[in-house]
């Protein structure tokens, strides 16, 4: 064989070769398309919440309707566990092993999230934007290759303890908890707070998910004599919660943990007009709220909604929380460049800088680094008025006292 010839055939096996190599290096990456895993509770208990995953896979598809990322598609495969963790283990392993992703994004539920959290690790798959505030999340260590996408429940549950100590002082507090780690995780952070005073002044209650409702935990915490009832689970419960309490004339000062403060998926169940007065934490705004609706990005949002959303819930604001999920997603692929190993894919997500995302509350932006994981750690407090949300003070940082 000529030398010209020897030098073509080389040549040729290399490129043959090259593919496979790459493909090892950067697993779930081609030169035309990034497969990324996610996993919600599409049907079950959580399933009002579940739709998280629907926003965030209709915000990939107008990604691909621009182009892609840099030249390349994504195929972000979803799969349902019906908010069950074994179920959700299943999933992991078939997205890591035969879908061969490169990452997960925007896994929904802390129970879930724990359960699949020592697979991912040991195969070194990053776990990004997982929509679960539990504080344990946020240890960078134990967790190198997450980040968060809620501010931490410990964080949201402070600001809560905080503002009910300043509007209610000395009053009793009702705790209604989902009895796993999301809804310990508030009560810890009001034990935090109160410190030695926690007994003396919180009462709780919890609830399992496979409970029918939450009626009777309500009648009893209502006994104490509790001037504020602070629900901490998911939209269900809280709607049940909300309307037994005025049911029963009940007027203690509501509060609803994040993952529930959506208006399709708990006030309008619960009853708007049952639902007044109930007071929220947010990191964003509710595009269906009158007082946003010449804001700009609100109607882009209702544009992509109805584009990429058509028949969904306008009310449901879980969407909100997947399309700004979807934002944030776009901007760590596109600050990967052409590096889409594991590694530079969670180097990136804990590398954002003052973004500004649409639909975020004003002056809150998102900044990670390596000692941070968390997506956002600011809130603005918030109250319905029976017909739309009122601001209650000005943006509060992750440093609650």
């Amino acid at each position: 064989m000529r030398l010209k010839a020897r030098i073509a055939f080389v040549f040729a096996i290399a490129c043959l070769t090259a593919g496979p190599v790459f493909a090892a290096d950067n697993p779930g990456v081609t030169s035309t398309e990034i497969k990324i895993g996610g996993i919600f509770p599409f049907s079950g208990p959580a399933s009002s919440i579940g739709i998280v995953g629907k926003g965030i896979s209709a915000y990939v598809q107008s990604i691909n309707d621009r182009g892609g990322i840099n030249g390349r598609k994504i195929n972000y495969v979803t799969m349902d566990d019906a908010y069950s963790p074994p179920k959700a283990v299943e999933h992991a392993r078939r997205l890591v092993e035969s879908d061969e992703v490169a990452f997960m994004f925007g896994q929904l539920g802390t129970a879930s999230n724990t359960a699949t959290a020592k697979y991912l690790k040991s195969k070194g798959v990053p776990s990004l934007g997982i929509v679960s505030g539990s504080s344990k999340f946020t240890d960078i260590k134990e967790f190198p290759l997450f980040t968060t996408g809620l501010v931490s429940y410990d964080t949201e549950g402070k600001i809560y303890a905080k503002y009910l100590d300043s509007v209610l002082p000395n009053a009793k507090i009702a705790i209604l908890f989902q009895n796993d780690d999301l809804g310990k995780d508030y009560v810890n952070a009001f034990r935090s707070y109160f410190k030695s005073d926690f007994d003396k002044r919180v009462v709780t209650a919890a609830y399992e998910v496979t409970e029918p409702t939450v009626d009777s935990q309500v009648v009893n915490l209502k006994s104490t004599g509790a001037e504020a009832l602070f629900i901490a689970g998911t939209p269900k419960f809280a709607a049940q919660a909300i309307r037994k309490a005025a049911e029963i004339g009940w007027k203690a000062q509501v509060i609803i943990n994040y993952p529930s403060s959506s208006i399709g998926g708990t006030l309008r169940p619960a009853g708007l007009d049952k639902s007044t007065g109930v007071v929220a934490a947010t990191f964003s705004k509710d595009p269906t709220d009158a007082k946003w609706g010449d804001d700009p990005s609100v109607r882009e949002y209702r544009a992509f909604f109805d584009k990429y959303l058509a028949g969904g819930d306008w009310q449901n604001t879980s969407y909100v929380t997947g399309y700004v999920l979807g934002n944030i997603l776009e901007r760590i692929l596109i600050q990967c460049g052409d590096d889409f190993s594991r590694k530079n894919i969670a180097l990136q997500a804990k590398s954002i800088k003052d973004l500004e995302v649409p639909l975020a509350a004003p002056g809150v932006r998102v900044n990670t680094s390596q000692s941070n994981n968390m997506f956002w750690t600011q809130m603005q407090l918030q109250r319905w008025s029976g017909s739309g949300w009122e601001q209650v003070g000005g943006v509060i940082g992750a440093n609650v006292d």
